[in-house]
């Protein structure tokens, strides 16, 4: 029997650690591929700095469809509304693109001000905007029911072992 309690505890926590350490890949091949060009678009200088950043993270998003949807997985709101981030996004590079070189410099800046309004969330930190868990889309759901077995796989295992272990026989 406690063979089998540590059995489940070891086959749980790898399932988590599994998840976990899949979840950051994701997260970090995100931030490399498109919230990192984001990023950057807002910190860029000129209009020229910022229409080639926001133009790369835009070829990543079409490139790997994320043109719709939902990143939730049980409601929709509408911070998660992916339709809308690109929408915003692909307007924000269309306004970069219609600006004229010989504009002024205050119409350079205004432009530049926009984007980073558009682009960060101002808070107690700056951060990108963009819907919550974009970086497992469209995969989300698939991440949900592999988080919620695994633990409770592991928790499962916790309480067994917990039993067997507290049981004298």
């Amino acid at each position: 029997m406690r063979l089998l309690a540590l059995f489940v505890f070891i086959v749980g926590f790898a399932l988590v650690a599994a998840w976990s350490s899949m979840r950051i890949v994701a997260s970090v091949q995100y931030d490399q591929s498109c919230g990192g060009y984001l990023k950057r678009a807002a910190d860029a200088n000129n209009v020229d700095l910022a229409k080639q950043e926001l133009a790369r993270a835009l070829a990543w998003i079409n490139a790997n469809d994320l043109r719709d949807g939902y990143t939730s997985v049980a409601w929709r709101t509408p911070d998660e509304d992916v339709g809308f981030w690109h929408t915003n996004l692909t307007a924000s590079l269309q306004e970069l693109e219609s600006v004229n070189p010989e504009a002024s410099q205050l119409e350079k800046t205004n432009v530049l001000m926009k984007l980073r309004e558009t682009l960060l969330d101002q808070g107690e930190s700056t951060i990108v905007t963009e819907p919550d868990g974009i970086s497992v889309y469209p995969d989300n759901v698939a991440y949900a029911w592999a988080g919620w077995i695994s633990l409770i796989v592991f928790l499962v295992g916790c309480v067994f072992g917990f039993i067997v272990l507290n049981d004298d026989y």
